[in-house]
């Protein structure tokens, strides 16, 4: 138990110093990689069924998402903002029914699909550098 909490508490420290300095662009990277670790979790919780970690995990992927579609900015972001909330919502969907069937191959899908997203924001990131 002291390990794990050891490693929260690094954890929690290292995100913290990342955040602390990190531009709105940053940002969504890092919490794309926490999301992206935590569809990795909800995945094997599924399959060595723990359900009650499952529901968890999925339900913090969900909020993630959730915080990261919040997060637009409509009003100046066009037509590539409203098609990113629509993926957003897509992949909330999945998750969604992803727990209730416990289809592992949903938790691909949507973390393909939060791959090819977060390749969107390096390229922005970069172009901004």
């Amino acid at each position: 138990m002291l390990n794990h909490d050891a490693y929260n508490s690094y954890h929690s420290v290292n995100l913290d110093a990342q955040t602390a300095r990190a531009s709105p662009v940053e940002l969504v990277l890092v919490l794309t990689d926490g999301l992206l670790e935590e569809l990795a979790r909800a995945r094997g919780h599924i399959t060595g069924r723990r359900f009650e970690h499952k529901a968890a995990s999925l339900n913090k992927c969900i909020a993630i998402i959730n915080g990261l579609s919040s997060s637009l900015d409509f009003d100046n972001g066009g037509e590539v903002v409203v098609n990113l909330a629509r993926l957003y919502d897509y992949c909330a969907a999945r998750l969604f029914r992803a727990g209730i069937e416990l289809d592992t191959g949903m938790i691909d899908e949507v973390e393909v699909l939060l791959n090819t997203i977060k390749q969107g924001w390096l390229g922005v990131q970069a172009k901004n550098a």
